[in-house]
């Protein structure tokens, strides 16, 4: 066998199909096109439509060496020696050309002549029932019949579902020697002594709904050989780990946390387990995915929040993952220079997060021990779904981690328990998105839901005109009122008209729905249209107030959209597309928008990102925008199919569902995004973009709300008001006002220190006031007061003082905050506390009066508030709120 390195047989292997009239494909991204699937899970995937054709292509054979990312076996990641989230698999494909014949001849000979295994060690498995690759594997390999396994549906039949395309496979495995065999032994395809290196899949039926197979029109090879199992057959090391594609990084983890590796078992899986989640996390952000708590974000944050757990198992208490990350870009940037180009990038967010979880895993961790050691003083296994659901909703305890860490003390998790709770969890939260918490408005609207349906089955799609014209002259089809159908909507009533034929764009993709006019044919009638709807796809309605005459079924009218209005809100939709832009040049192309909002008084724009935006990065991004718009690109619309629209760069939105065609909107050649809204001819006519602001709004998430045109002018002179009244207040020019705004911040925190040094001194004194103010309370000393202080260290600081002047007795404290917020202590002596008073027990009606809650010891306890009204009246009878 040759020695090679990783680097070697992946270019070897794609060099050798090359040769063989195969074009070599780059990995496609961990993102597939296909819908169905979170990952590019094989090879395979980037060719799937092809190979059930979907898609029509000139490509005849291909090769690729693919990046794919899987998560069905986590828990043995670390355990065994093959199982891996994030891997490559090589592969040879071909649509309708060769088929088995060449597929073994060349596999064959890629293993035995280019790569240099001994013959005698090669093995294979064919489908029960395929007795053409048998032979070929027989008579023209020359296989001896000893070394050709049949074996069944489970092992050797591919599948893409219960329905489609489908076929026998082969596979090749390499026999490792007896030294590695399984205790059990059992041969090939049981025993670890023989190791599956290479699929062949024979893509020749097609399975009908009744299970039936006939042949395919076109037969196909779909290959996959995976590069870590071929790399340790070749560097003759135990397992994938010992390769050139972990070793390296086990190796620097091990030195950072100063352990060895192979001294100690559990020590030995952390390390496994964080080489390969690590190498996930480089690829997964490269490709775009950003930590959230939904689809691909959360198998993000759950690998390394995973891979951080066990950090922690080998001595590493602050985040570490970023400083390991380097070595996964220095193993594999050749392969993959999309890893190096954005390793700042990727390094930042896994940064970010760690910092993020480093914060509530100490205590996630005592709170699952807790539930840990009452499982076991009740003699029980089983964690249920509620307590597993708490550690992940408050704790960011994805459940894998829960998992492992009851696995390590024997015990199990209530998976369908907590998938309950999950679930519950996201119905309460789509139903507020949807209904808010109204019931009744619940049941009107999924009324007026049915009611739409019915229209639209009637009638079909509303035909919309508002691209190209501002007004039509058109057919009322339906008027409700309520959520009842009318004959008629008379003059001053509010309800619904529904139009043959419409210019007023429905609120959509962010972008509000237009207003205008409706007016009779005859002018005798005209409604104000105040909004535009799509309730059901396919229908717009419009909201209106009818202002003259009436309006009834069937009457010819004519539609006009509030021109000014549109035209404002067109400049803030393509300002948006302008933005997602800068924000992608300027940030990097990790940025993905995750919601928007178009009006005509401004626009909103949320996206992905880790980290507060710097004044530079605002600035830059808010000049790039400014700068398309002076420059006057054209915009164009284009009604495409989605492939041709993705193949010429456009932006689709994540988890949008988009129909067989689709509209791209172009702006100069350097912005396409797939988009239903409304735009500006040129970009000149936004005038001036202007950023309000910018904030954080959720866990890698951001919004930034801007204005434009007349808006954006009017933010610029508000602006320059304030300069100009600051200028009188403070009596100076305007290049000195900053000077002057820091020289007041210093004066007041130095008469901020000067009070506090007095209030401190004159501590005593009050102190001594307040103890003789004291109350009596069924035989108790109570000492109550509401503290000139706005710092709440003042209270405890008291509260000790007083503490150490009484002999016996409850102190009562407060303080209201500087964002007047009311903070309030209990205090008890030492020997109420013997007598089994608590003050966490005794604080609890207070807060509830102060409209606020507080929890703690028997001997102290601390609450918040809001309610400052009551506070005063409070502490003057604070006998009615001490419950004794």
């Amino acid at each position: 066998m040759k020695k090679m390195n990783s680097n070697q047989i992946r270019d070897t292997f794609l060099q050798f199909f090359q040769s063989k009239g195969h074009k070599i494909m780059p990995s496609a991204s961990l993102i597939p096109e296909d819908p169905t699937i979170l990952f590019t899970i094989a090879g395979m995937v980037p060719f799937k439509p092809i190979f059930l054709g979907q898609k029509k292509s000139v490509l005849k054979r291909a090769t690729s060496s693919q990046k794919c990312l899987r998560t069905n076996d986590i828990e043995n990641v670390g355990k065994t020696a093959r199982h891996h989230t994030f891997f490559e698999m090589l592969g040879n494909f071909s649509f309708g050309d060769y088929f088995k014949k060449e597929a073994i001849m060349w596999s064959w000979e890629f293993f035995t002549e280019v790569i240099g295994f001994p013959k005698e060690k090669l093995y294979v498995s064919v489908y029960k029932d395929d007795q053409e690759a048998y032979d070929l594997w027989h008579n023209m390999v020359g296989l001896p019949e000893g070394r050709i396994v049949r074996l069944g549906d489970e092992d050797n039949f591919w599948k893409v579902g219960p329905e489609g395309p489908c076929g026998p496979c082969s596979e090749i495995y390499i026999d490792l020697g007896p030294e590695r065999a399984s205790v059990t032994g059992g041969g090939v395809g049981v025993d670890e002594r023989y190791l599956e290196l290479w699929n062949l899949v024979f893509m020749q039926y097609n399975r009908n709904q009744d299970g039936s197979l006939e042949p395919l029109p076109s037969q196909n090879i779909d290959t996959g050989l995976g590069l870590e199992r071929i790399t340790s057959a070749l560097q003759n090391v135990p397992s994938d780990f010992e390769t050139d594609l972990f070793y390296p990084i086990i190796q620097y983890t091990a030195r950072k946390a100063g352990i060895a590796y192979g001294e100690n078992h559990k020590n030995d899986i952390a390390l496994k387990v964080i080489s390969d989640h690590i190498r996930a996390l480089v690829f997964m952000i490269t490709d775009g995915i950003l930590p959230s708590n939904e689809g691909r974000g959360y198998v993000l944050r759950m690998l390394l929040r995973r891979a951080y757990r066990f950090g922690k198992l080998i001595n590493f208490d602050k985040p570490f993952l970023y400083d390991i990350a380097p070595q996964v870009v220095q193993n594999m940037w050749q392969a993959y220079p999309e890893i190096k180009e954005k390793e700042k990038t990727v390094y930042e967010i896994i940064l970010t997060e760690e910092k993020r979880f480093q914060e509530t895993l100490n205590l996630g961790l005592s709170i699952l021990e807790e539930y840990i050691q009452k499982l076991e003083r009740s003699n029980q296994k089983i964690l249920s779904g509620k307590d597993a659901f708490t550690l992940y909703d408050t704790y960011g305890f994805p459940l894998e981690i829960t998992r492992d860490i009851l696995s390590e003390s024997g015990l199990l998790v209530d998976e369908q328990g907590y998938q309950k709770y999950m679930l519950e969890q996201k119905e309460r939260s789509r139903s507020h998105q949807l209904w808010g918490a109204d019931k009744v408005n619940h049941q009107f609207l999924e009324k007026q839901v049915k009611l739409y349906k019915t229209i639209w089955a009637d009638n079909r799609d509303t035909r919309f005109c508002g691209y190209a014209q501002i007004s039509t002259n058109t057919r009322i089809i339906a008027l409700l009122k309520g959520s009842e159908p009318v004959e008629q909507l008379s003059s001053a009533e509010e309800g619904i008209i529904i139009l043959e034929e419409t210019p007023f764009y429905a609120e959509k993709g962010g972008q509000k729905g237009d207003t205008g006019t409706i007016l009779g044919a005859d002018n005798s009638s005209l409604a104000q249209v105040f909004d535009t709807q799509m309730p059901v796809e396919g229908l717009i309605v419009h909201y209106v107030q009818v202002k003259e005459g009436a309006f009834s079924k069937n009457q010819l009218v004519k539609a006009q959209i509030d021109n000014q209005d549109r035209i404002a809100i067109a400049a803030n939709h393509t300002a948006t597309h302008l933005l997602h832009y800068a924000l992608r040049e300027v940030l990097g192309s990790h940025v993905k928008q995750a919601g928007s909002s178009v009006t005509s008084e401004h626009l909103r724009f949320d996206y992905t990102h880790f980290a507060p935006l710097k004044k530079e990065e605002l600035d830059e991004i808010e000049k790039m925008v400014n700068q398309k718009v002076n420059e006057n690109y054209s915009i164009t619309s284009e009604i495409t199919d989605l492939n041709t629209a993705q193949q010429k760069g456009a932006i689709a939105l994540f988890g949008e569902k988009y129909g067989e065609k689709v509209r791209m909107i172009d702006i100069g050649g350097f912005s396409r995004e797939l988009c239903g809204g409304t735009h500006l001819d040129e970009t000149s006519r936004i005038g001036i973009f202007k950023i309000i602001s910018e904030q954080g709004i959720g866990s890698g998430l951001r919004r930034i709300e801007a204005v434009t045109r007349e808006k954006a002018q009017e933010s610029i002179k508000k602006e320059e008001t304030l300069l100009q009244e600051l200028e009188q207040i403070l009596d100076v020019p305007q290049d000195r006002l900053l000077q002057k705004v820091n020289q007041l911040l210093q004066d007041n925190e130095s008469l901020k220190c000067e009070y506090r040094l007095l209030w401190k001194n004159t501590l005593p004194s009050r102190l001594e006031k307040i103890i003789k103010e004291q109350k009596v309370i069924k035989g108790l000393t109570v000492v109550s007061a509401i503290l000139d202080t706005i710092d709440k260290t003042d209270l405890r600081e008291a509260g000790d003082s007083i503490k150490g002047k009484i002999t016996s007795g409850i102190i009562i404290l407060a303080t209201i905050s500087k964002d007047n917020r009311i903070n309030l202590i209990i205090m008890l002596t030492d020997d109420l506390v013997d007598k089994g008073y608590d003050a966490g027990k005794l604080i609890q009606p207070i807060a509830i009066a102060l409209n606020g809650q507080g929890g703690g010891k028997r001997h102290f306890a601390q609450a918040g508030g809001t309610d400052l009204t009551k506070l005063k009246t409070i502490f003057q009878n604070i006998e009615q709120y001490i419950q004794i």
